[in-house]
């Protein structure tokens, strides 16, 4: 085992540490809760709490007016539009409607005759707003608190109608039912001003600190120390094919030299230390749209390319787009419904079919939580319009349509480049990929999928991955980055909870690629004819265990083909042992087990190892080890 894992091994214990002394430093404050829930009885409006007088000086003010002695001098209201109580219940956010008669509220006993006499005022004065069904959505019969928070609301709006001129409103008997409902109820209108002061020094904290009333911000920030280990890079088949072909031990060394390149034939095998960091911003102007911005920065290297020789040692968070942490618009998306069976996505940058679709792989598909390799998050078919967030593409539109309660209907339309408008590009003239699937939920254990995709991929600059970057080199581009390539892709994924600490899940994928371009105009001597087809299988199975150790871990096991050109067209008419074919000559596999602690609902770390055999579909190749530890912090 090379100095990486040795290296790995000292710093993940500092990595750990460190990442609790954050967590603690992040908890150490909190916020004031925001979600304080609505009592059993609210009040009006008009109606307020009294916070400069008293309930004596109330009463005396009462009095004064009854015997027709002093003119009252009314204290400054102060309106409350919510008292906290103790009897909350899970519905307790219900839409608050006005009751104008106690007995409209069902839960309230009509059986003395203090319920008499307030039944009496709030059928006056109108003082008194509760829940349209009548009830306080208590367990209980009415508090002597609750009861008193009545009181005091019609005891403010008596005082309200003096104060503003309007007493002849207000009748002797009803000030003298006042009076002694206020002596009885004396112990529950000092509580109530004792519970309604800290709530209204709590509320002025969350305005202070309010940002936006129709705006959220959350973040997910992720911290990553990896590497890769094992021998050489990995070389594709038709590199071998070249190799073997050498006459003796002298050319095949030669032949390798020139295959690896100047780079040399060893792995990069330095651990690194990087970070992803993502805001989003989520707005809601209705309850049920959102609006969805995201700021996000990448300083994760991909592990492919000069460092291994493969996509298949790739992270779920790496990128090979700014790998340099410059932030830029990851994502933005309007999502809206469309009466209550259509859900409507409008991806304006950044747009994925797999955050719009129903994945198949409820526990993995998570890039901060779930599966740390890019393949053992879900099928390639997902990815088929080559669209990402943080890289300045994809747009277009996606839906899900509800046909009953057990069958859902998807499709999409994204566009690589559709926010350039010069020639082959745009919405509609350059690249793109289009997806539909029929998702069956017969119940909340099971779901199966069947999934199509299109797309066409113009062979401009980065354009063509057919495979989503899981597989081979030939598996996303079967006829070279240059060549226009469209594919019809069919997928069925599948997924069952055996118990609470058991998921299954897996899927199956073929694709058919085919040349829309010639690479010449010798369809003799061309190495790829328009028309010419290269076959794609691909396929995983995934365990996961919930809840493994404690609440909220996570164990996972993933196994399964990347994606593999089992046939391909390409090449001239007559082939020599040397030719280069784009098809892959052996079968690679991809083996990953993973271990989620989660600290705390908002730190988790997961180390894992991913390993690959046979890269590049090529027995010739060592097996490569990719061993990482991801921190991820979720606020």
């Amino acid at each position: 085992m090379s100095n990486i894992l040795r290296n790995s091994l000292w710093i993940a214990p500092f990595l750990f540490a460190a990442s609790w002394i954050s967590a603690g430093a992040a908890f150490a404050n909190p916020i004031p809760e925001a979600n304080t829930q609505p009592s059993q009885l609210q009040l009006g409006e008009k109606v307020g709490i009294e916070t400069q007088g008293n309930v004596s000086e109330q009463l005396q003010q009462i009095r004064d007016y009854s015997d027709r002695n002093v003119k009252p001098t009314v204290s400054q209201i102060t309106p409350v539009s919510q008292l906290s109580g103790d009897n909350k219940t899970k519905d307790s956010t219900s839409p608050i409607g006005q009751v104008t008669s106690v007995s409209q509220l069902s839960d309230v006993q009509p059986t003395d005759w203090a319920f008499q006499a307030l039944q009496s005022l709030v059928e006056r004065y109108g003082c008194i707003a509760g829940y349209p069904n009548g009830t306080f959505k208590g367990n209980r019969a009415l508090t002597r608190y609750e009861f008193a928070a009545g009181l005091n609301a019609c005891l403010n709006r008596v005082n309200e109608l003096i104060a503003t001129g309007t007493a002849d409103l207000v009748k002797k008997e009803d000030l003298v039912e006042l009076q002694k409902l206020s002596e009885e109820f004396a112990d529950g209108l000092v509580e109530l001003r004792g519970r309604i002061d800290p709530l209204e020094v709590r509320t002025a904290v969350l305005e202070s600190q309010q940002f936006s009333t129709t705006t959220k911000l959350n973040a997910e920030v992720i911290i990553s120390l990896g590497g890769v280990f094992g021998g050489d890079r990995a070389l594709n088949s038709d590199q071998w094919r070249n190799i073997d072909a050498a006459p003796n031990a002298t050319v095949r060394e030669a032949r390798k030299a020139t295959a690896f390149g100047a780079a040399g034939s060893k792995l990069q095998d330095n651990a690194i230390l990087s970070d992803r960091i993502r805001l989003n911003l989520i707005s809601s102007f209705t309850g049920k749209d959102q609006l969805f911005t995201r700021l996000e920065a990448n300083n994760t290297t991909a592990f492919s390319g000069a460092v291994t020789g493969t996509n298949m040692t790739r992270t779920s968070w790496d990128t090979t787009n700014n790998a340099d942490n410059s932030v830029q618009l990851g994502k933005l998306y309007y999502r809206f419904p469309v009466g209550d069976k259509l859900n409507v996505i409008v991806d304006a940058i950044g747009g994925e079919f797999y955050d719009n679709f129903n994945t198949v792989n409820p526990l993995l598909s998570s890039t901060p939580i779930g599966s740390l390799s890019r393949m053992g998050r879900f099928s390639p078919i997902y990815r088929v319009s080559n669209t990402g967030s943080g890289q300045n593409i994809g747009s277009g539109v996606s839906a899900n349509f509800k046909l009953s309660n057990t069958v859902t209907l998807s499709a999409g339309y994204l566009a690589r480049r559709g926010n350039d408008p010069s020639a082959g590009k745009g919405l509609f003239d350059g690249s793109y990929g289009t997806l539909a699937q029929l998702a069956f939920q017969p119940n909340k254990d099971a779901t199966l999928a069947l999934t199509y995709g299109h797309s066409y991929l113009s062979g401009a600059a980065g354009d063509v991955t057919v495979s989503g970057s899981y597989g081979s080199a030939f598996a996303n581009t079967p006829f070279g980055a240059a060549i226009a390539t469209s594919s019809n892709q069919y997928g069925l994924e599948a997924s069952y909870r055996f118990s609470p600490k058991f998921v299954l899940s897996g899927w199956g994928g073929y694709t058919e690629a085919k040349a829309e371009t010639s690479s010449g105009t010798n369809s003799t001597t061309n190495v790829v004819n328009k028309g010419d087809k290269a076959d794609i299988w691909n396929w995983a199975v995934t365990l996961a265990f919930p809840d493994l150790g404690k609440k909220g871990n996570l164990g996972g096991i993933i196994f399964g083909q990347p994606p593999k050109v089992t046939s391909n067209d390409f090449g001239p008419a007559v082939l020599t042992p040397t030719t280069n074919r784009r098809e892959d000559s052996d079968t690679s596999f991809h083996l990953e087990a993973l271990y989620r602690y989660q600290v705390n609902p908002n730190l988790s770390i997961t180390p894992g190892l991913i390993v690959i055999f046979n890269p590049e579909h090529n027995s010739n190749n060592d097996t490569i080890y990719t061993g990482v530890v991801r921190t991820t912090f979720r606020f």
